[in-house]
């Protein structure tokens, strides 16, 4: 079975086909800064590997130069598109209504539309997705993969909110959390290769979006990402933790409307409204000529980490392992480093050398004897996001 996995962030589309059960992987490919004037598309199958410059306004420009990759003569896998079996969607918000993967029809994507204002950077991004799939590949089943699903074991003391409880009930209004693939897929790595099943975890996902996940004994316990993709951790262009005192000042007294402060905190936030850069690789490169702006938001970014390190050590009663994943933190040895200093009291010792190295695969970067393991694992959310797509499609 060939799966077509479509991995849609806020500025970047992780794609991968695979061929399953045996979990080859065809070929994989990434187009990143997408509506920023140096878009790229990076694409590898077999021999052949690309790294071209394109005009990428938005994910629909992605996807249709994503496609003409995978059908061209020469370095294409694809001789026609009937070739796909399954599309497998990573879908960020899935409400109340979706907690496992799901055959895409055409209520489920009304849906997963009418999510979008829980999730205005990803889910619209992920609508496209499916509606471009499907004009391209249309004999393929279109398969949902939600980000909320692995937060569904979050007690209900972690996932309320202290707001009228009619209220919150009958708006299922709760913490649902997110990049749960993402999660899920490193969590279970670091299980298997520490053999240690019952163990607390810190995953702290790191990219465009950024999340940290408490986890005992393989299961999600508390998250940092809520409603939405917008609060706790500093992202991209998302603010993370805002006190609400700041929403309403912006509304009364500034005379801004809901639109224009959900725009400001979803978009015009985080990285790039500290620093007028949304890319850590720009705020690094820039910090290190001295900008004070850029390392200030390292600094912040480090110190929110670390603040949510402390608060779930406290709630998983003990700490075991912390992961760096995904873009900044399988690449960023400046901002691990950062968030690891100074947390002795509860073991975290890195080593300076090995965290310097390049990392390839799951690499252990604590010094010697250091109570606490600090692991970088790559994230492969794709094959995770290919693995429940193949095994819905066979259990029908």
């Amino acid at each position: 079975m060939q799966i077509l996995v479509i991995n849609s962030g806020s500025s970047s589309i992780k794609f991968q086909i695979i061929q399953m059960p045996e979990a080859k992987v065809v070929c994989k490919g990434l187009a990143e800064r997408i509506g920023l004037d140096n878009a790229k598309i990076h694409y590898q199958a077999g021999k052949h590997s690309v790294s071209k410059s394109y005009a990428l306004s938005n994910h629909k420009d992605s996807l249709t130069a994503i496609n003409q990759l995978l059908m061209d003569t020469k370095i294409g896998v694809l001789q026609h598109p009937d070739n796909i079996n399954v599309v497998a969607h990573r879908i960020v918000h899935g409400g109340n209504k979706f907690d496992k993967t799901t055959v895409i029809n055409a209520s489920v994507l009304t849906e997963i539309h009418r999510l979008s204002s829980l999730a205005p950077l990803h889910n619209p991004a992920n609508v496209t997705g499916v509606e471009v799939a499907t004009e391209l590949y249309k004999k393929a089943t279109q398969i949902a993969i939600f980000d909320t699903a692995f937060h569904q074991s979050i007690p209900e003391k972690a996932y309320r909110y202290a707001i009228p409880k009619q209220l919150a009930n009958e708006n299922h209004i709760r913490l649902y959390g997110f990049h749960g693939t993402s999660h899920k897929y490193v969590s279970e790595q670091a299980i298997a290769y520490l053999q240690k099943p019952k163990s607390n975890i810190i995953s702290i996902h790191l990219g465009n979006g950024c999340s940290i996940t408490a986890i005992k004994n393989g299961k999600s316990i508390d998250h940092s990402l809520g409603f939405g993709p917008c609060n706790g951790l500093v992202m991209g262009t998302r603010s993370g933790d805002v006190d609400q005192s700041v929403i309403f000042y912006l509304m009364d007294s500034l005379q801004l409307s809901s639109q224009e402060v959900n725009q400001m905190l979803q978009k015009e936030s985080g990285f790039i409204g500290l620093t007028g850069f949304s890319d850590l690789r720009d705020i690094e490169s820039e910090a290190e000529k001295g900008n004070i702006d850029c390392q200030l938001a390292l600094h912040l970014a480090a110190y929110r980490i670390k603040k949510y390190i402390g608060s779930y050590t406290a709630a998983l009663n003990g700490l075991d392992t912390i992961i760096f994943t995904a873009g900044i933190g399988e690449n960023s040895s400046t901002l691990r480093a950062m968030v690891c200093e100074n947390l002795d009291v509860f073991g975290v010792q890195i080593d300076k050398a090995k965290n310097e190295m390049k990392q390839s695969g799951l690499t252990e970067i604590q010094k010697e004897g250091a109570k606490v393991k600090i692991l970088v694992i790559p994230t492969n959310e794709e094959l995770e996001i290919a693995k429940q797509a193949y095994l819905l499609s066979t259990d029908k």
